[in-house]
């Protein structure tokens, strides 16, 4: 029989066979599956919460215990404010509808022909896990790291706890001037009294204390005016109680054609920049225990060693201007020799692949059309399955910037939904998934465990004075969370 489905979302009337099963009913709810529990996964379960005309079951897995992705293992353990996003998606994970099955990774616990066989629709929202490589002599020496590997080891990520920086030396390098080499530089370059007001790992806060850095500089490929980072990350950089940021007078003046799309531009951020990095020459190295030095239009050309990191070696740019207006960094013959014992490299993220999904490896993304994921040969739509975030775009944008972007793919979705385009699952009620996983002894996570583990961690912390003390393996975790729930169990 014939009737009218209402998408209220797109303010029109769609016509469509109504068949005794139909997917988003009370009885026969709509089964979506969000692979990973960062922003983007979020977004995209709040938006489907408000579709009120529809049913939906949504199931958010994620490879690790603990949900938020990157703000809770990416964003610096100094800026406590932006964590409070996490408020926003408890309530999302408070909807009735809504399950949590932490410790659960896709392609181990579960595979991608069983999320097919349990889900009409399954989102992946897996972000951007890796670094981009330098490409330059000498990158893979003992000392040179990528910024993610330091990232997650000072914010307790289970993968990362055990890795080694030699915080014996007394100069670092830092490649790139995004948010991330910005956090990198000030956690290196923190007083011990700031970072223990901080929930940083126990391990790295202890580490830092004995850091023996003195000097870290900071490379970016092209001038102040294109620099990636925010006010608010520059700024912080010269309110640091045992840190001295300075910059050269030479590198802060603008090149003609910098200054010309500066005066040209309304971008009050770019030039709020400039004015900050200008501030900054006033600035003498030696005042503070730590100096950070910032370097402009300078790109390294190899990291010098034998066995370890014992140099950097960097080559001046100059900008010119491409067909498209944009202004792009060109070596010139003039190059330098900074001594440094380690470098960062922060030039940018890159997605890694999800087993039985597409996957383009030139540009670390899932390939997709408006977040609709396809074949590569063909490019024709995989049936069911979207991307969101950092995998579906690249590493670009702010946490709020996900918000859009996963609207845009749901919306992508429920259109998929009314015109017939779903996966058939033969195992769609959430029990049988359960099943699944108890069958296997996977020991999944709940949403309910999650906060008794966050409970857990303020109370470690409030007991030393500290804002949390995280569990940085998971069979601690897990350990935690078992003896909390038998401790509550009736004697």
């Amino acid at each position: 029989m014939k009737g009218l489905l209402v998408y209220p979302q797109f303010g029109e009337r769609i016509t469509k066979t109504r068949m005794t099963t139909q997917v988003g009913t009370p009885t026969h709810p709509l089964r979506v599956a969000i692979i990973g529990s960062g922003p983007s996964g979020f977004y995209a379960a709040e938006h489907l919460q408000k579709q009120q005309a529809l049913t939906i079951e949504i199931d958010m897995f994620d490879r690790l215990p603990t949900p938020y992705g990157l703000v809770r293992g990416g964003v610096a353990p100094d800026h406590a404010k932006i964590k409070s996003v996490t408020k926003v998606y408890d309530k999302i994970a408070a909807h009735p509808n809504f399950r949590f099955y932490g410790n659960v990774e896709i392609g181990k616990d579960i595979a991608h022909a069983e999320l097919v066989d349990h889900y009409h629709m399954i989102i992946y929202a897996v972000g951007a896990q890796t670094d981009k490589r330098l490409d330059i002599p000498g990158e893979d020496l003992a000392g040179s790291h990528a910024a993610t590997e330091f990232v997650a080891w000072y914010n307790g990520h289970p993968d990362y706890r055990n890795f080694q920086f030699d915080l014996t030396q007394e100069a670092a390098a830092v490649v790139g001037v995004g948010n991330v080499a910005m956090d990198v530089c000030r956690i290196l370059a923190r007083s011990h009294n700031e970072l223990y007001q901080t929930d940083i790992a126990d391990y790295a806060l202890e580490a830092l204390k004995n850091s023996n850095i003195k000097t870290i500089y900071v490379l970016g490929r092209r001038g102040p005016a294109q620099a990636a980072y925010t006010n608010t990350e520059i700024k912080e950089l010269g309110e640091m109680e045992e840190a001295t940021i300075v910059v050269s007078p030479a590198e802060a003046e603008l090149d003609p054609l910098s200054q010309q799309a500066l005066d040209a531009s309304n971008d009050r951020a770019m030039q709020r920049n400039v004015e900050i990095v200008k501030n900054y020459t006033q600035h003498q190295a030696g005042t503070k225990k730590r100096t950070i030095v910032m370097r402009f239009l300078v790109s390294p050309v190899e990291i010098i060693g034998t066995d370890k990191v014992e140099a950097i070696k960097i080559v001046k740019n100059k900008l010119v201007q491409k067909g498209d207006g944009s202004l792009r960094p060109v070596a010139t013959e003039e190059t330098e020799i900074l001594p440094v014992g380690l470098v960062f490299r922060s030039v940018g993220y890159r997605g890694v692949p999800v087993e039985g999904v597409p996957f383009r490896d030139d540009w670390g993304t899932i390939p997709n059309e408006e977040g609709r994921i396809i074949h590569l040969d063909t490019q024709a739509q995989v049936i069911g399955e979207y991307v969101v975030g950092w995998i579906k775009r690249g590493p670009s944008g702010i946490i709020g910037t996900n918000k859009p972007d996963s609207q845009a793919t749901v919306n992508e979705l429920l259109e998929d939904l009314a015109a017939g385009k779903t996966l058939n699952p033969k195992h769609a009620a959430r029990t049988e998934l359960e099943n699944l996983l108890e069958t296997r002894q996977t020991p999944y996570v709940t949403y309910a465990d999650w906060q008794l583990l966050d409970q857990l961690e303020q109370e470690r912390g409030a007991a030393i004075g500290r804002p949390r003390l995280k569990f940085t393996s998971i069979p601690a975790m897990l350990e935690a969370l078992a003896e909390r729930k038998k401790s509550a169990e009736p004697q």
